[in-house]
């Protein structure tokens, strides 16, 4: 693999999953702190209330940061810690994120920061949270405070993390908080999360005429059928629409797909939602389009499913968390990008894997994680030799973190992290990502532990 000098190496992490400090200086409850409370929601009933106590060891993680010589750092800003109540801003908040970016610059790191990681705030939940069109102002207060507070120093925006998340998983399928599982309010959901984000990106640039790059991230998932019967080329369909067209639609072409529209209409009362101007405005131009990739999907046709599709048996490899690990079909999904879609820069913001990483004489041998980042900073490689133009990737994560639904169950981080004690320990993943980062020229593979000996 090769890179040139001008390729973006950096790691990534959320407020909720690492800053902890759950009610201190200020910050109030957000939709995931009551979402851990409901037994079942969560594995163990686990929370982010201490997390990683990055609120108060950022000193520490920027070191880390630091040492992996990465030229960037992306992470997000908590809601509930800035706009505690409507309308009310906490300057302890804002204070704590113009120190952690001032303090990322003097260390050499540029900042990215994620406007919206999921922790909307429980007094806007108690409101409609995004159901709510209102919704839409409540995130330009928020963003009008970080663009004022900290775009100076600030080297690329995100708008949103996720969508896909945030609505489906949140307002539909309720893994996520809310926890609700209606797709009327899905659907309304993230039309307000996309309108959000392009009012937030005409905001940045025509109001603050900013020059900062500014996006969205979306996480896709390249969906292949089992089979070529017409019913699995359906379920394939559908899927793709679920998952990935209905974002990408109306990012890119100002547009909802209709095949999905008549699909929800079953369950969405009716489109009226959608206002005179929205779609335009969902679709303002950005600098760059964010992606997070992890694996694929494989689907077959079920009429029990309300879409018509299920999860297949895959014979890939999986990560810890079931997923197929496939950076052949990660290269397909960026070629479909370029084909279909958009010629603006791309970022992998997120790219990582959990596996169930163990401790052994103070070290974490943890070769199938490096193995899965290998290959698809391969990939990325082979495809920057295609013209694909990715100009940067950010290893998600940083560190061992709380992992939503999942708790402290899943490990993604390339330094493990002791959630009794908050030590931190690099794992062999972040010895080699480090190595890589320094040599960005030709490298082979690494299949052995010498290069990651301390």
């Amino acid at each position: 693999m090769k890179f040139n000098d001008n390729f973006v190496f950096g790691t990534a992490t959320s407020s909720y999953q690492i800053e902890g400090a759950r009610l201190e200086e200020g910050r109030s409850l957000s939709i995931w702190d009551t979402f851990c409370d409901v037994p079942g929601k969560v594995y163990k009933q686990h929370n982010g209330s201490i997390a990683c106590d990055h609120y108060h060891r950022f000193e520490e993680d920027i070191q880390n940061i630091k040492q992996l010589g990465v030229e960037t750092y992306r992470f997000s800003v908590s809601w509930p810690r800035i706009f505690p109540q409507k309308g009310v801003l906490n300057p302890e908040g804002i204070a704590f994120y113009k120190k952690l970016t001032k303090r990322l610059i003097e260390e050499g790191i540029k900042p990215a920061i994620t406007l919206y990681h999921w922790d909307l705030p429980v007094w806007a939940h108690e409101e409609g949270g995004w159901v709510n069109r209102e919704s839409v102002e409540w995130f330009l207060d928020l963003a009008r405070v970080c663009y004022e507070e900290l775009d100076t120093d600030v080297d690329s925006w995100i708008t949103h993390n996720e969508p896909w998340c945030a609505g489906f998983l949140g307002y539909h399928q309720g893994f996520h908080a809310p926890g609700h599982t209606n797709m009327d309010e899905a659907v309304r959901a993230v039309h307000h999360m996309l309108l959000s984000h392009g009012k937030a990106v005409e905001m940045l640039k025509n109001e603050f005429q900013s020059k900062t790059p500014i996006g969205i991230t979306l996480n896709l998932t390249p969906i292949y059928a089992k089979t070529d019967s017409v019913n699995d080329q359906l379920a394939a369909n559908n899927a793709d629409g679920y998952s990935n067209r209905w974002f990408l639609d109306p990012v890119f072409k100002g547009q909802y797909p209709v095949d999905m529209m008549n699909l929800f209409s079953k369950y969405v009362h009716s489109y009226d939602f959608i206002e005179q101007g929205d779609m335009e405005i969902i679709a303002t131009p950005c600098d760059f389009f964010g992606i997070n990739y992890y694996s694929r999907g494989l689907v077959e046709f079920s009429a029990a499913n309300d879409f018509l599709h299920r999860g297949a048996y895959s014979d890939y490899d999986k990560t810890g968390m079931g997923w197929d690990i496939a950076p052949n079909e990660f290269k397909d999904l960026i070629r479909r990008l370029r084909a279909e879609y958009t010629d603006l820069p791309i970022f992998i913001t997120e790219n990582g894997a959990a596996f169930d990483d163990v401790v052994e004489n103070g070290r974490v041998h943890d070769q199938e994680r490096v193995d899965y980042i290998e290959k698809h900073l391969q990939a990325v490689s082979d495809l920057n030799d295609e013209g694909m133009n990715v100009q940067g990737y950010y290893l998600w994560s940083l560190m061992d973190n709380f992992e939503w639904s999942f708790g402290y169950d899943k490990r993604f981080g390339i330094i493990y992290v002791d959630f009794d004690t908050q030590e931190r320990i690099w794992k062999d993943s972040a010895y080699r990502y480090a190595e890589i980062v320094k040599n960005r020229g030709n490298q082979k593979s690494n299949t052995g532990t010498d290069v990651l000996s301390v």
